[in-house]
Protein backbone atom coordinates (compact mmCIF):
# COMPACT_ATOMS: atom_id res chain seq x y z
CA UNK A 1 0.00 0.00 0.00
CA UNK A 2 1.56 3.46 -1.16
CA UNK A 3 1.79 6.61 1.20
CA UNK A 4 -1.35 7.92 -0.80
CA UNK A 5 -3.84 5.17 -0.78
CA UNK A 6 -2.71 5.12 3.13
CA UNK A 7 -3.79 8.96 3.70
CA UNK A 8 -6.71 8.36 1.91
CA UNK A 9 -7.88 5.56 3.25
CA UNK A 10 -8.16 7.07 6.33
CA UNK A 11 -10.15 10.25 5.15
CA UNK A 12 -12.51 7.86 4.04
CA UNK A 13 -12.83 6.21 7.64
CA UNK A 14 -12.67 9.76 9.22
CA UNK A 15 -15.86 10.48 6.65
CA UNK A 16 -17.63 6.77 6.97
CA UNK A 17 -20.37 8.18 9.43
CA UNK A 18 -21.09 12.07 7.59
CA UNK A 19 -24.44 11.30 6.11
CA UNK A 20 -24.75 11.89 2.33
CA UNK A 21 -27.15 14.83 2.39
CA UNK A 22 -24.92 16.50 4.77
CA UNK A 23 -24.95 20.65 2.94
CA UNK A 24 -21.72 20.73 0.63
CA UNK A 25 -18.65 22.81 2.12
CA UNK A 26 -18.88 25.07 -0.98
CA UNK A 27 -22.35 26.51 0.41
CA UNK A 28 -21.96 25.26 4.31
CA UNK A 29 -19.19 27.99 4.91
CA UNK A 30 -20.89 31.94 4.97
CA UNK A 31 -19.17 33.65 2.40
CA UNK A 32 -21.54 37.15 3.34
CA UNK A 33 -18.23 39.58 4.16
CA UNK A 34 -17.37 42.42 1.52
CA UNK A 35 -15.30 41.39 -1.56
CA UNK A 36 -13.60 44.77 -1.54
CA UNK A 37 -12.88 47.92 0.61
CA UNK A 38 -15.26 50.82 -1.17
CA UNK A 39 -14.93 50.73 -5.16
CA UNK A 40 -12.17 52.25 -7.21
CA UNK A 41 -11.96 52.88 -10.65
CA UNK A 42 -9.20 51.25 -13.12
CA UNK A 43 -6.79 54.35 -12.99
CA UNK A 44 -7.14 54.57 -8.81
CA UNK A 45 -6.33 50.26 -8.45
CA UNK A 46 -3.48 50.97 -11.08
CA UNK A 47 -2.16 54.04 -8.73
CA UNK A 48 -3.11 52.17 -5.50
CA UNK A 49 -0.74 48.58 -7.39
CA UNK A 50 2.22 50.77 -8.36
CA UNK A 51 2.39 52.40 -4.73
CA UNK A 52 1.96 48.57 -2.65
CA UNK A 53 4.42 46.92 -5.00
CA UNK A 54 7.05 50.09 -4.49
CA UNK A 55 6.64 49.77 -0.46
CA UNK A 56 7.91 46.38 -0.95
CA UNK A 57 10.50 47.79 -2.78
CA UNK A 58 10.00 46.17 -6.42
CA UNK A 59 10.94 48.91 -9.18
CA UNK A 60 7.67 50.12 -11.19
CA UNK A 61 7.78 50.55 -14.40
CA UNK A 62 5.10 52.25 -16.98
CA UNK A 63 4.83 52.10 -20.66
CA UNK A 64 2.19 51.96 -23.47
CA UNK A 65 1.84 48.21 -25.41
CA UNK A 66 3.95 49.75 -28.49
CA UNK A 67 6.53 50.78 -25.80
CA UNK A 68 7.31 47.75 -23.88
CA UNK A 69 10.03 45.70 -26.09
CA UNK A 70 11.98 48.98 -25.22
CA UNK A 71 11.55 48.90 -21.81
CA UNK A 72 11.88 45.26 -21.38
CA UNK A 73 14.65 45.71 -23.08
CA UNK A 74 16.60 48.31 -21.42
CA UNK A 75 15.68 46.72 -18.01
CA UNK A 76 17.70 43.95 -18.88
CA UNK A 77 20.24 45.79 -20.20
CA UNK A 78 20.19 47.75 -17.25
CA UNK A 79 21.49 44.30 -15.12
CA UNK A 80 23.65 43.11 -17.79
CA UNK A 81 21.68 40.68 -18.34
CA UNK A 82 23.24 38.07 -21.12
CA UNK A 83 20.48 34.88 -20.55
CA UNK A 84 16.88 35.33 -20.11
CA UNK A 85 14.25 32.53 -19.44
CA UNK A 86 11.89 32.72 -21.60
CA UNK A 87 8.35 30.47 -20.39
CA UNK A 88 6.52 29.03 -22.82
CA UNK A 89 3.93 31.19 -24.56
CA UNK A 90 5.78 34.40 -23.87
CA UNK A 91 5.19 36.84 -26.82
CA UNK A 92 8.55 37.43 -28.38
CA UNK A 93 7.66 41.02 -29.39
CA UNK A 94 8.43 41.39 -25.72
CA UNK A 95 12.35 40.64 -25.85
CA UNK A 96 12.79 42.11 -29.52
CA UNK A 97 14.83 44.95 -28.45
CA UNK A 98 17.11 42.97 -26.67
CA UNK A 99 20.48 40.76 -27.54
CA UNK A 100 19.86 38.70 -24.34
CA UNK A 101 20.28 34.72 -25.54
CA UNK A 102 17.30 33.16 -24.96
CA UNK A 103 16.78 30.43 -22.62
CA UNK A 104 13.76 27.95 -22.29
CA UNK A 105 11.52 26.96 -19.65
CA UNK A 106 12.57 22.93 -19.33
CA UNK A 107 11.60 20.55 -16.97
CA UNK A 108 14.99 19.11 -17.22
CA UNK A 109 16.95 21.85 -15.78
CA UNK A 110 18.69 21.78 -12.73
CA UNK A 111 18.58 24.55 -9.94
CA UNK A 112 22.00 25.16 -10.79
CA UNK A 113 21.48 26.10 -14.06
CA UNK A 114 18.57 28.30 -13.31
CA UNK A 115 20.91 29.71 -11.05
CA UNK A 116 23.42 30.93 -14.20
CA UNK A 117 20.31 32.66 -16.11
CA UNK A 118 20.74 36.08 -15.36
CA UNK A 119 17.13 37.13 -15.71
CA UNK A 120 13.37 35.82 -16.47
CA UNK A 121 10.70 37.70 -17.80
CA UNK A 122 7.37 36.56 -17.24
CA UNK A 123 3.61 37.34 -17.66
CA UNK A 124 0.93 36.80 -14.37
CA UNK A 125 -2.32 36.15 -14.20
CA UNK A 126 -3.77 39.05 -11.95
CA UNK A 127 -2.41 41.23 -9.13
CA UNK A 128 -3.85 42.46 -6.23
CA UNK A 129 -3.67 46.65 -5.35
CA UNK A 130 -4.39 46.77 -2.24
CA UNK A 131 -1.55 44.00 -1.22
CA UNK A 132 0.59 44.74 -4.26
CA UNK A 133 0.77 41.04 -5.59
CA UNK A 134 1.18 39.48 -8.64
CA UNK A 135 0.24 35.98 -8.78
CA UNK A 136 1.53 33.93 -11.34
CA UNK A 137 -0.46 30.59 -12.06
CA UNK A 138 1.60 28.51 -14.31
CA UNK A 139 -0.47 29.47 -17.70
CA UNK A 140 1.01 31.00 -21.18
CA UNK A 141 3.87 32.94 -20.77
CA UNK A 142 4.32 32.35 -17.30
CA UNK A 143 6.08 29.31 -16.58
CA UNK A 144 7.22 27.02 -13.63
CA UNK A 145 7.03 28.36 -10.09
CA UNK A 146 10.90 27.69 -9.98
CA UNK A 147 11.56 29.74 -13.10
CA UNK A 148 10.57 32.79 -11.20
CA UNK A 149 12.66 32.14 -7.65
CA UNK A 150 15.76 30.68 -8.60
CA UNK A 151 16.96 33.27 -11.14
CA UNK A 152 18.20 36.97 -9.20
CA UNK A 153 16.08 39.20 -11.69
CA UNK A 154 12.59 39.02 -12.53
CA UNK A 155 10.91 40.89 -14.55
CA UNK A 156 6.62 40.90 -14.91
CA UNK A 157 4.79 42.19 -17.21
CA UNK A 158 1.16 43.29 -15.83
CA UNK A 159 -1.96 44.24 -18.37
CA UNK A 160 -3.74 47.16 -17.21
CA UNK A 161 -6.71 47.64 -16.38
CA UNK A 162 -7.53 43.34 -17.47
CA UNK A 163 -5.08 41.57 -14.85
CA UNK A 164 -5.98 44.28 -12.34
CA UNK A 165 -8.24 43.82 -9.25
CA UNK A 166 -8.92 45.58 -6.17
CA UNK A 167 -8.88 42.79 -3.58
CA UNK A 168 -7.94 39.00 -2.63
CA UNK A 169 -11.36 37.95 -3.08
CA UNK A 170 -11.68 39.10 -6.42
CA UNK A 171 -8.06 37.63 -7.22
CA UNK A 172 -9.82 34.42 -5.73
CA UNK A 173 -11.92 34.76 -8.65
CA UNK A 174 -10.00 34.52 -11.52
CA UNK A 175 -7.57 31.44 -10.50
CA UNK A 176 -8.34 28.04 -10.90
CA UNK A 177 -7.64 26.36 -7.60
CA UNK A 178 -6.42 22.89 -9.44
CA UNK A 179 -3.38 25.29 -10.29
CA UNK A 180 -0.17 25.90 -9.01
CA UNK A 181 -0.29 29.68 -7.39
CA UNK A 182 3.08 31.85 -7.15
CA UNK A 183 1.84 34.77 -5.19
CA UNK A 184 4.71 37.37 -4.96
CA UNK A 185 4.64 40.62 -2.94
CA UNK A 186 7.84 42.45 -3.60
CA UNK A 187 11.42 40.69 -4.09
CA UNK A 188 12.16 38.01 -1.96
CA UNK A 189 13.46 39.46 2.33
CA UNK A 190 14.12 38.46 4.82
CA UNK A 191 15.12 39.72 8.31
CA UNK A 192 17.37 37.92 11.14
CA UNK A 193 17.19 38.75 14.61
CA UNK A 194 18.76 42.17 14.26
CA UNK A 195 16.10 43.10 12.28
CA UNK A 196 18.75 43.47 9.40
CA UNK A 197 17.34 42.77 5.90
CA UNK A 198 18.49 40.55 3.45
CA UNK A 199 17.25 40.24 -0.19
CA UNK A 200 17.27 37.12 -2.48
CA UNK A 201 17.61 34.76 -0.32
CA UNK A 202 14.76 32.58 -1.52
CA UNK A 203 13.80 34.34 -4.71
CA UNK A 204 14.56 37.55 -7.17
CA UNK A 205 16.60 39.74 -5.60
CA UNK A 206 15.51 42.32 -8.04
CA UNK A 207 11.71 42.36 -8.98
CA UNK A 208 10.42 45.16 -11.76
CA UNK A 209 7.17 45.32 -12.36
CA UNK A 210 5.88 46.75 -15.80
CA UNK A 211 2.16 47.98 -16.08
CA UNK A 212 1.23 48.23 -19.52
CA UNK A 213 -1.75 50.21 -20.75
CA UNK A 214 -3.34 53.44 -19.79
CA UNK A 215 -6.13 52.63 -17.53
CA UNK A 216 -9.70 54.26 -18.86
CA UNK A 217 -10.00 57.64 -18.34
CA UNK A 218 -6.10 58.34 -18.63
CA UNK A 219 -3.81 58.66 -15.51
CA UNK A 220 0.48 58.22 -16.19
CA UNK A 221 1.76 56.11 -18.21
Amino acid sequence: MSTRERILGRVRRALADVAPDDTPYERAVERAYAREHGRLDAVAAAGLLAGNLADYRARVHRCAEDGLPAVVGRLLAGRGARTVLVPDGLDPAWLADSDARRVPDLAASTPAELDRVDSVVTGCAVAIAETGTIVLDGGPGQGRRRITLVPDHHVCVVRVPDQVVTSVPLALERLDPTRPSTWISGPSATSDIELDRVEGVHGPRTLDVVLVGRPPGGGPR
